[in-house]
C-alpha cells in the first residue's frame, strides 16, 4: 500500500493563525451550532497552534519522521477490498435488486 504525505501543509504559527480566523467567523460558528446544537470551540484549532509551536522547537529531521508517523496512523476514509470481497459486499447490499425484475 503506498501511503501519500502532503508535507506542503502550512505548520507555521502564522499559517496556523490565519486558518483559524475562519474558525472565529459567525457564518462557521452558526452553521456548528445548526448542526450540532452548540458553538464550535476551535479547540482543534488551538491544538494545532499548539502542536505547531511544539514543531517548531524540533530538527527538521524530527519534524518529518513526526509527520510522517501521524500520516500513517490515521485511518484511511475508504476500505480496501479485494475483487472476491467487493463482489460478495455488493451482491448482499444490491443483490435484491436483481432477484426483484
Amino acid at each position: 500500500m503506498i501511503i501519500m504525505i502532503d508535507l506542503t501543509v502550512d505548520i507555521t504559527p502564522t499559517g496556523v493563525i490565519l486558518s483559524s480566523k475562519f474558525e472565529q467567523a459567525p457564518v462557521h460558528q452558526m452553521q456548528q451550532y445548526y448542526r450540532h446544537g452548540v458553538p464550535d470551540s476551535c479547540s482543534e484549532k488551538w491544538s494545532a497552534l499548539f502542536d505547531c509551536f511544539n514543531l517548531k522547537t524540533k530538527r527538521s529531521s524530527e519534524v518529518q519522521e513526526i509527520l510522517e508517523a501521524r500520516e500513517r496512523s490515521k485511518t484511511h476514509i475508504w476500505s480496501f477490498r479485494s475483487v472476491d470481497e467487493a463482489s460478495s459486499h455488493w451482491k448482499e447490499l444490491f443483490g435484491h435488486i436483481n432477484d426483484e425484475e
